[in-house]
């Protein structure tokens, strides 16, 4: 059965914590993960011999070379099995949709006008799948999973609650599931974000992993953080989310504005206040989560920073006189909205193989 880890796990099984290695480079050897997973040679062979029978790898004899006595080493590469694994990123008022191979190489995309306030989940829903179908069109290649990711929270079986989109308890993976046939992860958008951070570190499986919070703040406000097996989306006190988000801010300004850079650009000082008080609070926010949760490092993201350019300033200047003394932390700010969607699909696309490569291959 898939989906029997959470979403955004940090690969537990000997196979998939080969895979995840191999999905890194170009060539390695079962030596060269033994060192890396911290796992015993025979444990090694076994992961990798079940995926080579899997097909998901294959062993590249024309580049054996022997050192000294002993078995000769032969390199190992992920196989060529030209499936693809569908991202949606979920927007207010476009969604993102890409196609990606084993590899996480974008192989088509598109963006998909969906006004979510005036569209019911069920024409949403129908607005999505009549997408991807248009992408998969004539692509002579099988779509073996779909991953989505909302604003809002999801239930690790993939209903998502979202009251900024009128949304109570609506089936997306069951609907997704009935339509194309394969398995579906659905999440929030927040985890992705640092589910996009796990599935390109060079993990050392040995060690213990690195803490890693995120910060989302664009329309609503959301934070997660990576522990030792699995990303947890943290819950925010109402009153945070609602006055810090970009719709909050758009109410407290008093003006007729429907974007936050319609109050970037506002001439009035009393808007700009508002703009760096925002900006403040959220770095108020970062350092009383990183108190708590002790990140070595928190990814910031979401249009606050990106549309308002004297935010991150007064942002990162509000985390450092916040944090104590003994409380250090890396920020670093993701630079575009296209960055993060691109991240945040191409993350959920390939959770999964992530996850359960054996069990995907499988079917």
């Amino acid at each position: 059965m898939l989906n029997s880890t959470p979403a955004f796990s940090r690969p537990a099984t000997p196979a998939s914590k080969c895979f995840h290695l191999m999905r890194l480079q170009q060539q390695t050897t079962r030596g060269e993960l033994v060192a890396a997973t911290g796992l015993s040679q025979p444990t090694v062979t076994r992961a990798v011999t079940a995926l080579l029978k899997a097909g998901l790898v294959i062993e590249r004899n024309d580049l054996t070379h022997s050192k000294g006595r002993g078995r000769p080493t032969i390199p190992l590469e992920l196989a060529d099995l030209h499936w693809v694994h569908a991202g949606i990123a979920v927007g207010t008022t476009t969604t993102y949709i890409g196609l990606y191979d084993t590899h996480g190489r974008t192989v088509r995309d598109v963006d998909v006008d969906t006004p979510m306030a005036k569209l019911g989940a069920d024409d949403f829903i129908e607005h999505v799948m009549a997408g991807l179908n248009r992408l998969t069109a004539g692509l002579d290649r099988p779509l073996v999973s779909v991953g989505v990711t909302f604003p809002g929270r999801v239930s690790d079986d993939g209903v998502v609650d979202a009251p900024s989109l009128g949304w109570n308890g609506v089936d997306v993976a069951g609907r997704l599931r009935f339509q194309f046939s394969v398995p579906v992860t659905v999440t929030a958008a927040v985890p992705a974000i640092l589910g996009s951070e796990l599935q390109v570190a060079e993990t050392d499986f040995g060690s213990p992993a690195p803490t890693v919070m995120t910060l989302f703040a664009d329309d609503s406000v959301g934070a997660a953080v990576s522990g030792q097996d699995r990303i947890t989306q943290l819950e925010l006190p109402s009153a945070v989310v609602n006055e810090l988000g970009t719709a909050g801010v758009l109410r407290a300004s008093g003006t007729s504005a429907a974007r936050l850079r319609q109050l970037v650009d506002a001439p009035d000082p009393g808007i700009r206040d508002l703009l760096n008080t925002r900006a403040r609070r959220l770095g108020e926010l970062t350092a009383q989560l990183a108190v708590e949760h002790r990140p070595n490092t928190v990814v910031v993201a979401g249009s606050a920073f990106i549309d308002d350019q004297a935010a991150p300033k007064l942002y990162a200047q509000s985390v450092r006189t916040t944090l104590p003394e003994d409380v250090q932390v890396e920020l670093r700010l993701i630079p575009s909205h296209r960055d993060i969607v691109r991240a945040i699909s191409r993350a959920v696309a390939l959770d999964l193989l992530s996850r359960e490569p054996l069990k995907l291959a499988q079917g």
